[in-house]
């Protein structure tokens, strides 16, 4: 039989397509015995995330130093691989006050693929390449693809490597040929799904915990948090004000009045507020200290203690 061929696609060679022999009864066990063995295959992706720290330390490292340059961060991704991206990126402009256009997703097929499949977008790869068109050296490209071979994925990281940018690929297939392309290869190999094939599984939960991870990592790196407190949070709701305050009494030790008195004086801003308490600097002068710094809670406090 015929596996190949443009009719019918390409076999993909990806221990994500392979059958999984411990939930061959999916279909005929109990709900709690199913949903069992889902849980079952979900608590292997911890371990298997693991095994990728050190090349995902390097790709946090190598990011940060050119975002401190300037550069961009840029997610390349179809279907749930590129959905998850566009969370990840999108959450970052509130949770650290990141300007626009630091961590960028690129999903195939548009915007409009966040709430419904666009045949065919994955395939494009004339439109990956289209979507980090304006990458350069400075910037860094990651794509995302369970089977490492989406071609989207495969255009915009040959356009990344075309202009020197980093490149990187999070797979959960370790035979994927895109790993030979990229500087940085991040394999996560989460082996057969429960359900066979369906990679929003065991690979999604596993590209999540990886962007979630380097995301969170590299805002520490680039100074947006003081301890692991988000300092740089912007207070838009009643839920993020009240957190402000609630921060700032685990920073210092002050009551919640005090706290709220301080927040104040601060206008509202979190690290003015933070590096006031820390030193008992005035407000202009703990602002004055944080531009120097470059935002960094730390490097002011340190600047402005006696």
């Amino acid at each position: 039989m015929d596996d190949g061929g443009s009719a019918w696609g390409t076999a993909v060679d990806s221990p994500t397509e392979e059958r999984n022999e411990r939930t061959r009864a999916l279909d005929q066990v109990p709900t709690r015995e199913l949903l069992e063995l889902i849980n079952a295959e979900d608590r292997l992706v911890p371990g298997a995330v693991a095994t990728s720290l050190p090349h995902l330390a390097r790709l946090v490292d190598l990011a940060a130093e050119r975002v401190a340059r300037g550069g961009a961060v840029h997610y390349v991704g179809a279907g749930t691989s590129g959905r998850l991206a566009v969370i990840d990126a999108a959450e970052l402009l509130p949770t650290f006050q990141l300007h626009e256009g630091v961590v960028l997703a690129h999903l195939a097929g548009g915007h409009s693929a966040l709430a419904q499949a666009v045949e065919g977008a994955e395939d494009d790869a004339a439109a990956g390449r289209d979507a980090v068109s304006a990458v350069g050296a400075e910037d860094v490209v990651i794509g995302l693809a369970a089977s490492g071979r989406t071609p989207f994925v495969a255009g915009a990281i040959a356009q990344a490597t075309e202009q020197a940018a980093v490149t990187a690929l999070v797979t959960s297939n370790p035979r994927a040929g895109l790993l030979r392309h990229v500087d940085v290869p991040i394999v996560v190999d989460t082996g057969p799904e429960a359900l066979t094939g369906s990679t929003r599984l065991k690979a999604g939960t596993a590209q999540k915990l990886i962007l979630h991870t380097f995301s969170t990592a590299l805002m520490v790196r680039l100074g947006r948090t003081w301890s692991n407190l988000m300092v740089s949070v912007v207070a838009t709701n009643e839920k993020l004000r009240a957190r402000t305050v609630t921060i700032l009494c685990q920073a210092t030790g002050l009551s919640r009045p005090d706290s709220a008195a301080v927040l104040a004086s601060a206008g509202g801003d979190l690290k003015v507020g933070l590096v006031m308490a820390l030193t008992g600097a005035e407000p202009a002068q703990a602002r004055a200290a944080l531009e120097r710094s470059g935002g960094v809670v730390r490097d002011a406090v340190r600047a402005t203690t006696p």
